[in-house]
């Protein structure tokens, strides 16, 4: 199987409570888009302080606003993915990972219950079976 079969998008994530324009986000996906060059997926660029601004439009309920990127990944619908990675100023790399890598890593898939509901997660779970038959999902 293709290494990039199924992959949709890839999100991009930053903290700016200070600047909350959904232009802003456009601005800098664009920027990357520039900077990528031919990439072959899609970007999503998300300043995860204003999601509190659409996330009930989306997902049909109202959520408090992030008061920082790790809030907003603890509470991203499934352990395996609740996972972000920081380039540092001096090169290495920063693993945010607040459930461990575990699950990732033994392609299981398991429900994030600080935020997401059960429709939401069985919706995704059920998706990515489809496209990934070996995952373990562990059900709600």
């Amino acid at each position: 199987m293709d290494l990039e079969y199924g992959i949709s998008d890839i999100d991009i994530i930053y903290y700016d409570k200070y600047n909350l324009d959904a232009h802003h986000e456009t601005k800098l996906k664009k920027e990357l888009e520039r900077i990528l060059g031919d990439f072959s997926f899609k970007l999503d660029v998300k300043n995860q302080a204003r999601v509190h601004f659409w996330y009930e439009s989306k997902f049909g309920f109202p959520i408090k606003p992030y008061m920082s990127i790790e809030k907003a990944i603890d509470s991203w619908p499934t352990t395996a993915t609740a996972i972000g990675v920081r380039l540092e100023h001096n090169g290495l790399y920063t693993i945010y990972s607040p459930y461990g890598l575990n699950d990732l890593f033994a392609m299981v898939v398991r429900p994030n219950k600080l935020l997401v509901t059960k429709e939401i997660y069985e919706n995704k779970s059920t998706k990515w079976k489809e496209k990934w038959p070996l995952l373990e999902i562990i059900a709600w």
